[in-house]
């Protein structure tokens, strides 16, 4: 039997890499996988001959960690939204390679502006990574999915940056400390008469980034307000197969009723859309029965449903109660979910391949205020708008909850919930503030402003999470600059590693002179 050689385990290696940093994603966040992940790929990039052979190492490792992290999409496209397999399949081979094109182009760059500088590829490789996540969270509307940040959140002592430089800042630390350590590693291989020096330097970073997270742990940033208030969240497991379907719309409907009157907690929260009904054509007898328990229990009823107003259709959440009523309207939508992009070229999609309700929604207003119910200030997002920090701190620091609904039945029995639920946890670290998440099958969630679980409800299981919510009040440097403190630090990296490359261009520039003209005397 023929052995394989060193150059053909290299891509498989990388490949293994890759999906070895899902790892340290949820549910098993075991954040230290996600280090061990990118020393292997870096191992690879420093020794990489050409920016080429970099690109290629980092799409294969791509390849690895999203095919590993986000086969989901495959579930979704192709057993609830009924597209042909081979079509399905392909589609979600294409995301994932679209998303591996971040890891190729960061790695082709960081050979090319680190000019076989081993020290400069050290700045290079965290900047480009960080930046690179970052991007991944605003082109074509976001996919910020497996960004690194998230791989240290909430247990890693890295996770306590987060309050301050967001998650793409501890994308940033996170790649750093790899980058040191498979730099230290090619040092020790290579026999290198600096190794001591970079072994002991490596530690030392390594041990203050370290304690220094450890430390950040114990800061309150922000400060309880008033008295713990009772939850209930609601879960009802309807199947997203029969969702929509006419035929179990009053059955859904007493459901959620039922649940809802069986519960004493001053705020109950319903998932996304669980009221399969226009809220125009809610039946009377629903609103006053939901209203009349709200009041009895001296607060608020959080309803999932569609609206439509002047021909448009809004995925809205109302809220009914003792407070005067108010809505909020979801301005983050999905693209080809809850919206065609390029409608005119797309939309041939959703004719012939696709069969998907509330394929067409229109955005809420990005300017909406945190709703006055249940004695609290609450910030409401829905679905996959919590995978926005930038976004959610739009309704801070006057929110004093946030509130999350959702509807990961799309996605089957997959790590889709679990990582959506990692994306929660985040945003109560980054504001400080306890998280309520009510969904159809899971990931029901009650999560502390330091972003650990207090409660977490079986999926694929009617039920009713009941708790106590903590209001907090105040701002955590992310919830004052947003990503703007992260970016600054990549700019400063950025200037660092262009500046010897722009002053080689500038030779170039018409009347551009050299300052000392060299080999000539008077």
């Amino acid at each position: 039997m023929k052995l394989l050689t060193p150059k053909q385990i290299k891509p498989i290696k990388l490949f293994l890499f890759g999906a070895l940093c899902v790892l340290s994603f949820a549910p098993f966040y075991f954040y230290p996988a996600s280090i061990l992940s990118l020393i292997g790929l870096f191992y690879y990039w420093y020794q990489a001959s050409t920016p080429k052979n970099a690109a290629i190492d980092g799409f294969i490792y791509g390849l690895g960690l999203f095919g590993a992290g986000i086969y989901w999409i495959y579930i979704s496209l192709h057993d609830f939204g009924n597209m042909p397999m081979l079509m399905a399949g392909v589609s979600t081979f294409l995301l994932c390679a679209f998303m591996a094109l971040f890891m190729a182009v960061v790695g082709a760059l960081s050979v090319y502006l680190s000019a076989n500088q081993a020290s400069r590829m050290l700045i290079a490789i965290p900047v480009l990574w960080a930046l690179s996540d970052w991007v991944r969270s605003w082109i074509f509307t976001g996919f910020p999915w497996l960004t690194m940040g998230y791989s240290q959140v909430p247990n890693s002592p890295l996770a306590a940056y987060v309050p301050i430089v967001g998650v793409y800042g501890v994308s940033l630390i996170t790649v750093f400390i790899a980058s040191l350590v498979g730099l230290c590693i090619v040092k020790w291989r290579t026999k290198n008469s600096n190794f001591c020096l970079w072994r002991r330097n490596t530690i030392v970073i390594f041990v203050i980034i370290w304690v220094g997270g450890s430390l950040l742990k114990l800061v309150e940033w922000t400060t309880p307000t008033g008295n713990p208030t009772s939850v209930a969240l609601l879960q009802g497991n309807i199947a997203q197969s029969e969702k929509w379907s006419p035929e179990i719309a009053v059955r859904t409907l007493n459901q959620y009723v039922t649940m809802a009157e069986a519960s004493s907690a001053k705020l109950i929260i319903m998932p996304e859309t669980a009221l399969p009904v226009l809220s125009s054509e809610l039946p009377t007898e629903v609103t006053m029965r939901l209203k009349q328990h709200a009041i009895k229990n001296q607060g608020d009823i959080l309803i999932g449903v569609v609206e439509r107003e002047n021909g448009e259709y809004f995925n809205s959440t109302l809220s009914i109660g003792s407070a005067p009523s108010e809505v909020y309207r979801k301005s983050h939508l999905v693209p080809f979910g809850e919206f065609i992009p390029f409608k005119a070229v797309f939309g041939w999609i959703y004719r012939d391949w696709l069969n998907m309700p509330l394929s067409d929604l229109s955005r809420g207003s990005i300017h909406q205020q945190p709703m006055r119910i249940a004695g609290e200030k609450v910030a409401v997002n829905i679905c996959y708008e919590d995978v926005f920090g930038e976004e959610i701190i739009r309704q801070l620091p006057q929110a004093t909850l946030l509130v999350n609904v959702s509807n990961d039945a799309w996605y089957g029995e997959s790590l889709a919930a679990y990582q959506h639920l990692q994306f929660s946890q985040a945003r109560a670290l980054e504001t400080g503030r306890t998280m309520l998440r009510a969904t159809n099958t899971g990931a029901t969630a009650i999560i502390d402003s330091h972003g650990n679980l207090i409660a977490h409800a079986p999926h694929f299981t009617e039920t009713t999470l009941s708790g106590m919510a903590q209001g907090y009040s105040g701002s955590t440097p992310y919830v004052r600059f947003g990503n703007w403190l992260f970016l600054a630090i990549c700019f400063i990296g950025l200037i660092f590693l262009c500046r010897p490359k722009f002053l080689a261009i500038t030779k170039y520039l018409p009347g551009s002179k050299p300052l000392v003209n060299k080999g000539k005397t008077k």
